[in-house]
This record gives C-alpha cells, sequence and structure tokens, in this order.
C-alpha cells in the first residue's frame, strides 16, 4: 500500500485537497470534479487517434526512407520534409515526442528531428491563422520567419554541440522505448 501511494502521490494528495475542500464549499469541489472530467475526455477524444497514426508511421514507414529523407546526408530536403511535417501537424505538442522518437529510432537526424519539434510547437497552420487573425499579417510573417531562421540556427547548432556519443545514446534510448 505504502507503495501504491508512494508512486502515486499527485493523485491522493489531490484527492485528500478536494475532501478538505468539499468541507469548505462543495460547489467549489463540484466544479473541480467537473472540469477534471471534461479534461479527461477531451484527451481521451485526441489521444488514441494520434497513437494510432504514430503506430502506423512506425510501421508503414521503412527504416530506409527515413533515412534517406532525413537522415545525416538529406541536407535541406530533411529539414524542408521537418518543416512540413511539423506545420501540418495536428494535436498538442506531446504528441510530438513519440513521432520523434519513431524518427530516431528509424535513423533521422538528430537536427531534423528537433527542427521538427521545434516547427510542431510553434510554427503549425492553425497556430499561424490565429496569429494573423489576431496580430495581422504583416506582424505574423515578421515573427514566424524569425523564428524559422532561430529554430534552423538552434537545430544546426544542437547538432553540432552534441557529440556523435551523445547522439547515439538518444539514439538507443529512443531504440529502447516500446
Amino acid at each position: 500500500m505504502k507503495t501504491i501511494i508512494k508512486n502515486n502521490k499527485f493523485l491522493f494528495l489531490s484527492i485528500f485537497l478536494l475532501i478538505l475542500i468539499s468541507f469548505i464549499d462543495l460547489s467549489l469541489t463540484y466544479q473541480a470534479l467537473t472540469n477534471a472530467g471534461n479534461q479527461i475526455l477531451s484527451m481521451l477524444i485526441i489521444v488514441p487517434p494520434i497513437f494510432l497514426l504514430i503506430g502506423l508511421f512506425d510501421v508503414w514507414v521503412p527504416r530506409e526512407t527515413i533515412i534517406k529523407l532525413m537522415g545525416e546526408h538529406s541536407g535541406i530536403q530533411g529539414m524542408a520534409l521537418a518543416f512540413l511535417l511539423g506545420g501540418f501537424s495536428a494535436g498538442p505538442t506531446i504528441a510530438a515526442f513519440p513521432i520523434a522518437m519513431i524518427m530516431l529510432k528509424k535513423g533521422a537526424k538528430y537536427s531534423n528531428v528537433l527542427f521538427f519539434l521545434m516547427v510542431w510547437s510553434s510554427l503549425k497552420l492553425p497556430i499561424l491563422f490565429y496569429q494573423v487573425t489576431t496580430i495581422g499579417l504583416s506582424l505574423s510573417v515578421i515573427i514566424n520567419t524569425a523564428m524559422v531562421f532561430i529554430f534552423i540556427l538552434g537545430a544546426v547548432i544542437a547538432d553540432k554541440v552534441f557529440t556523435k556519443e551523445e547522439k547515439q545514446a538518444f539514439e538507443r534510448k529512443a531504440q529502447n522505448i516500446e
């Protein structure tokens, strides 16, 4: 029982706090449980299709294809593909990490995977459309052009800073996660 509590201390702390709050204000507890239920429901709607697509990507796309398109000698083509995959993606940023893991596992260049993660997190089409409607086209173009250059620079620098052994350690970790 102690190990269950120790492994799930945040859950048990939350339950304890909910019980404590229910003595103070029952409507607040109801609101908290309603919000938690809505969050769980939204995750159950989003996460299964994402993991289905990730599984299909893992099975259907051969390692040789990833190495050819995004591997060590892919050059600008690998960066462009990483941009397209990240920019036309759907779902929360957390869904990009399993895809990045599969890319590393299949031999994608480290800088291409980093660039993919950066683009997914902030340059997706829905985000771009929202930016244009809120801050205008000209400012959106300036911001996003600067981000693309910074992301490319960051990915290339990270690729140079990490040693071959460190990158191989990342790839081994990606290979072992299943």
